[in-house]
């Protein structure tokens, strides 16, 4: 079952996805180049990510913690990269409380907000 962290208020209203399965190893995860689907990255022409530069793949990470739904966070995200990578995103609060619990609760990691 997945957490789903809604908080009031516009576009902050929209709920955040966290799979309680997304480190499962049944789902297949992303690799190499990829494309966003067009739920999940509607404000600019489509570009492909290359998942090898960590620049596309930060960029990835943010914008599929956002706004993806539990099937893109379940594909694109790999919840180790996340916990290396965490200091490094750029994610709004109500992104990192969202995923803090899942860490905490799987992975024994106390991460910062």
């Amino acid at each position: 079952m997945a957490r789903r962290a809604h908080e009031a208020g516009g576009a902050d209203s929209r709920p955040i996805s966290v799979p309680d399965d997304v480190d499962d190893p049944r789902h297949e995860k992303a690799r190499g180049v990829v494309t966003l689907p067009s739920h999940v990255y509607w404000s600019a022409p489509f570009r492909s990510y290359d998942l090898a530069k960590p620049r596309d793949r930060d960029r990835v990470y943010e914008v599929v913690l956002r706004e993806g739904i539990d099937d893109d966070v379940r594909y694109f995200i790999d919840p180790d990269v996340l916990a290396a990578e965490w200091d490094n995103l750029v994610l709004p609060p109500r992104v990192r409380r969202a995923w803090i619990p899942w860490f905490r609760e799987h992975r024994g990691l106390e991460l910062e907000l």
